[in-house]
C-alpha cells in the first residue's frame, strides 16, 4: 500500500479529516479502513485540549507540523488516535473515530473479544472497531507510539478507496457536552 505523502497532513483539518475517510490506517500486522474522523482545531475549538493556546506536555504534540501520530488516554483508561495537521504552531488535529477491519482481522478481534473473528457474534462485529478507544484496543495501538510519524515503516496511512464527497456525512462530533458552543460544531465525517 503506498504511504500518504507529508504534504497531505498539512492541509486544512477539516480536508484531511474529509480525505482520510477510505484510507487504510496499518500498524504493525493489523489495519482498518478509516470510516469515521472528527476536526478538532485548538484556535476555536473548546473541545479541543489545546483550547485558547494551552501548551501542557499533553497537548505539546497538537504544536508539530502535520504529519505525526498524537496517542492520548481518556477516562484514565482508553488511547485514542489523532493524526496532527497543519502548519507548526498550530494545534489541530484529526480523531480517528472509527474503522472496518481490512488486514489481519484476528489479530484485531483477539485484542477486542479474546476470540478469532470467525467466531464474533453479530453484535461483536458490529461494534469492532466503531469508537476511538476501540481502533487503539483492536489494532494494539498505545500511548509508546505518541509522536511516531505518519511516515514511519510499521505505522502509517496509506491510500484506499476513493470516497464520492456526496457519500461523506457529516454531524456534531460525540462525547464532547462540556465544550459549550464547540459541541454543536459538525465536524464529525463519515461514511
Amino acid at each position: 500500500m503506498k504511504k500518504l505523502s507529508k504534504e497531505f497532513y498539512l492541509q486544512n483539518t477539516h480536508t484531511v479529516a474529509k480525505a482520510l475517510l477510505g484510507k487504510y490506517l496499518v500498524f504493525g500486522e493489523t489495519a482498518l479502513k478509516i470510516t469515521e474522523t472528527e476536526s478538532y482545531i485548538g484556535e476555536t475549538d473548546k473541545a479541543c485540549h489545546a483550547y485558547g493556546g494551552r501548551r501542557t506536555k499533553r497537548t505539546e504534540i497538537l504544536y508539530a507540523e502535520g504529519g505525526v501520530f498524537n496517542i492520548y488516554l481518556i477516562y484514565g483508561m482508553y488511547c485514542c488516535l489523532n493524526v496532527i495537521t497543519e502548519r507548526e504552531n498550530y494545534a489541530s488535529g484529526v480523531l480517528i473515530r472509527g474503522g472496518e477491519a481490512a488486514g489481519n482481522k484476528n489479530i484485531i478481534s483477539r485484542n477486542r473479544f479474546g476470540v478469532e473473528y470467525e467466531a464474533l457474534n453479530p453484535y461483536q462485529r458490529k461494534n469492532l472497531l466503531n469508537g476511538p478507544g476501540k481502533v487503539c484496543l483492536g489494532l494494539g495501538i498505545d500511548r509508546n507510539q505518541n509522536g511516531i510519524s505518519c511516515l514511519s515503516e510499521s505505522f502509517y496511512i496509506a491510500e484506499g478507496e476513493k470516497i464520492n464527497p456526496e457519500d461523506i456525512k457529516n454531524g456534531k462530533r460525540i462525547g464532547i457536552d462540556y465544550a459549550e458552543e464547540a459541541k454543536d460544531f459538525l465536524w464529525r465525517y463519515y461514511i
